[in-house]
């Protein structure tokens, strides 16, 4: 039977366990394995090589991804850091302007330093792209939309500009999760995901992953990687994701359509300077965003007309939006990025990130109201 993604969201995890016909899945907490062959392929032999919950929850993803193979990490960034080291000193990575400044900074403060050679472009411009690539390039790594100011870049011209040059195409899918787009099929290689965000979706675990296209050689350095390093997903982690996963698809239904109506909303008012959301026709990546995303997605971002203190002055006059990081949980939050990421961050002083949550639109809106307001 050819189910569609929203039915194998919905069942992740619940096949019947086959002792006790539960519905539910198993979470196996044990770190040791009795082997009873010698040459038992697949065998589970230490809890870090591989884990039986963590194995389903990667199986899952994988499947939803589309893609051949899923590693689990103990957070997203875990996830980035693995990938970076299957990398070799000299080798040539192509990053976006706006990246998620967590991957900026790990790359700014140790990969550089190992020998990783970094070039940073706007990747809405394929030509910067192109120019930037030489005969060392290995990845190009790619948010659509980016972390905070929502960028959208066109994935399939990304995905062959990265093969033309023998170099692979790595997206950071944490915003959109496999439900918006599945970069596979656009011609990514690879996929990074924070499970912490909407996968998990309550903001109750810890999380990353990576999901290969083939069982190539980049993917068999990372798994070694994670065998020898250890920075796995616990069983329980795996587990928490796959309840998140059940539920994925009606929240982030709902919180698609109350950032929409919240980001036509912030248009239209004088002391906004500017909103970032893709799902409104006057974003530079609308149409293309309208090829690659089945929803708009959760998450915005805007500009209040004045400078940071006018920027914080809204977030501390919030009553709903709670003022943290991270995002794609139930909860609405709402954050000063320029204060998050620090003096060397790109984004404008004025800008505000928002993850919208499960609370009803029309207080959201009066909430954001109120805070603009006063």
């Amino acid at each position: 039977m050819n189910l569609s993604l929203e039915t194998l969201l919905a069942r992740t995890g619940t096949e019947p366990d086959e002792r006790t016909g539960g519905l539910a899945p198993a979470i196996h907490t044990a770190t040791t394995y009795a082997q009873t062959s010698s040459d038992a392929e697949g065998a589970f032999i230490y809890s870090r090589l591989g884990n039986p919950t963590r194995q389903q929850f990667e199986e899952s993803l994988a499947t939803a991804e589309k893609g051949r193979h899923a590693l689990s990490f103990a957070s997203g960034m875990a996830a980035a850091m693995t990938l970076l080291q299957t990398l070799e000193p000299d080798d040539h990575i192509i990053l976006p302007h706006d990246i998620y400044f967590g991957v900026r900074t790990l790359i700014a403060e140790h990969f550089i330093r190992w020998g990783l050679r970094v070039s940073t472009v706007d990747m809405r411009d394929l030509t910067a792209v192109e120019q930037a690539i030489v005969p060392n390039t290995r990845l190009i790594w790619a948010e659509t939309p980016s972390n905070p100011q929502l960028t959208i870049v066109d994935l399939k011209a990304l995905a062959a500009l990265a093969h033309q040059a023998g170099a692979r195409l790595v997206v950071d899918n944490t915003w959109s999760t496999p439900l918006i787009t599945q970069p596979i099929v656009h011609g990514a290689d690879v996929v990074l995901h924070s499970v912490t965000k909407y996968l998990g979706g309550h903001s109750d675990v810890l999380g990353g992953a990576l999901v290969f296209a083939r069982e190539d050689n980049l993917c068999h350095r990372a798994k070694a990687l994670s065998d020898q390093g250890g920075a796995v997903l616990d069983p329980f982690g795996a587990w928490l994701v796959m309840r998140g996963m059940r539920s994925l698809a009606p929240r982030l239904r709902q919180q698609s359509a109350s950032a929409l109506a919240i980001a036509q909303w912030l248009e239209t008012r004088g002391d906004v300077e500017a909103v970032h959301y893709p799902g409104l026709p006057s974003h530079s990546g609308h149409e293309i965003a309208r090829n690659q995303m089945a929803l708009w997605g959760g998450m915005l971002s805007f500009q209040v007309k004045g400078d940071a203190a006018r920027a914080m002055h809204v977030v501390h006059k919030s009553r709903l939006f709670a003022n943290a990081t991270s995002l794609g949980g139930t909860e609405s939050l709402m954050e000063h990025r320029a204060s998050v990421e620090g003096l060397d961050s790109p984004t404008p002083e004025n800008l505000l990130r928002v993850s919208v949550g499960l609370e009803h639109q029309n207080d959201l809106m009066a909430d954001l109201d109120h805070a603009l307001s006063v």
